[in-house]
Parts: structure tokens; C-alpha cells; sequence
């Protein structure tokens, strides 16, 4: 009997200890818990050294289901191809997918969204379209440079609408550290609207 408890005992003691050594994702929804986990994991993350040691979490504006706007999507037929500016000499190769016109605070807004024709190569992304976007906390509250959302062809209804959830955009690499290459924001990508939903701008140590 004595041996019974005792192995009890060293179970329980053992799963506690695991469970410690465990830490629950932070984040206030699956798609935050997410890109948080993968800028903790050093093989992946965009942080610099110094950053990864201290984080622990990104900041976010609280979710907000205001933000998630049904927009009618207009495809531009015959698009030619362009170089995109990015912060950096590097020029990808980029079409106009088509524009997006939705309603947001009881005013009508539109997008441009665009599709890497580099990705086209690559079976992982070949549904990826590119949705970059600025707004009034651009520069403030959230990243300069703009935030970015992911969008897919799949994401498409039979009726030509695409959900749009602000709440799941994220900044890129660059507003994390400078040795990345990332695409700017198009001037006509700005929206007159204060967009509080998706990740704040990064305070760097």
C-alpha cells in the first residue's frame, strides 16, 4: 500500500512539474495565440536576439467584432505586372488581384489587393493574395509602415464578397528588425478610418 501512495505521489509530483514547465499560449484568440507562438520560437520568430529573450507576447488592440467587414471584390481583368517599392533595393514582381469596397463605421472604403507573382510559383502560397493597408493609427498606436492581412482566392463566395477581419493583421518583419526586406503600403492603400483591431506597433528594448 505504502508503494501504491508513494508512486502516486512522484506521478503527481511529475505532472505538476510538467505542467509548469508548460506555459499557455498567450493571446485572446486562436489566430494570436498562434503568431505569438511563432515569434517565441527562435527557428522562425523575426525578433532580434535581445527582443526574443524578453518577449512574451505581442500587443494587440482588443478584438473587436466591428472590424469584420463583408467587401465586394471587382477583379481587374488584364492587370499588368510591376515591380513593388519594398524598404529596400528589392523589387518583387506583382499584380493587381482587384479592389475591395466595403462599409466600416457607417463609410464606404476600398482596397487595393495585389498577388505575389513569385508566389504563383510556389505551391504553398499560390492562394495567397496580398492585402497592405495604413489608416489614422499608422504611425502611432499601430506599425508606420502600415499592417498587413492574409487573404486567399479560396476566400472568395460565389458572389464575389471576402470577409475581412482586422482583428487578424499583423505587421511585417520589418517593424521587428531592419535586415528584412518588406513591401511599402501603396499611398492608395490608406484608409481615412481608425482601424483599432489587429497588432499594435512593436516597442522594441
Amino acid at each position: 500500500m505504502k508503494k501504491i501512495i508513494t508512486l502516486l505521489f512522484t506521478i503527481a509530483v511529475l505532472q505538476a512539474c510538467n505542467s509548469q514547465g508548460k506555459r499557455a499560449l498567450v493571446g485572446a484568440t486562436p489566430y494570436q495565440q498562434q503568431l505569438n507562438a511563432s515569434y517565441k520560437d527562435a527557428s522562425k520568430s523575426p525578433l532580434k536576439k535581445k527582443d526574443l529573450k524578453t518577449f512574451k507576447g505581442l500587443d494587440f488592440f482588443p478584438v473587436d467584432s466591428s472590424f469584420i467587414v463583408l467587401a465586394t471584390l471587382i477583379k481587374t481583368v488584364n492587370a499588368p505586372t510591376f515591380e513593388m517599392a519594398t524598404t529596400t533595393d528589392r523589387k518583387p514582381l506583382y499584380k493587381e488581384y482587384g479592389n475591395l469596397s466595403f462599409s466600416l463605421e457607417g463609410k464606404k472604403h476600398q482596397l487595393t489587393i495585389y498577388r505575389s507573382q513569385d508566389d504563383l510559383r510556389d505551391e504553398a502560397y499560390k492562394d495567397y493574395l496580398f492585402l497592405p493597408f495604413t489608416d489614422a493609427t499608422s504611425g502611432n498606436e499601430s506599425y508606420g509602415g502600415g499592417r498587413y492581412m492574409d487573404v486567399m482566392t479560396t476566400d472568395e463566395k460565389p458572389d464575389g464578397t471576402i470577409a475581412l477581419n482586422f482583428n487578424n493583421t499583423y505587421n511585417p518583419y520589418c517593424a521587428y528588425n531592419d535586415k528584412y526586406s518588406c513591401p511599402l503600403t501603396p499611398r492608395k492603400n490608406h484608409l481615412n478610418a481608425t482601424i483599432k483591431a489587429g497588432v499594435k506597433v512593436f516597442k522594441k528594448h
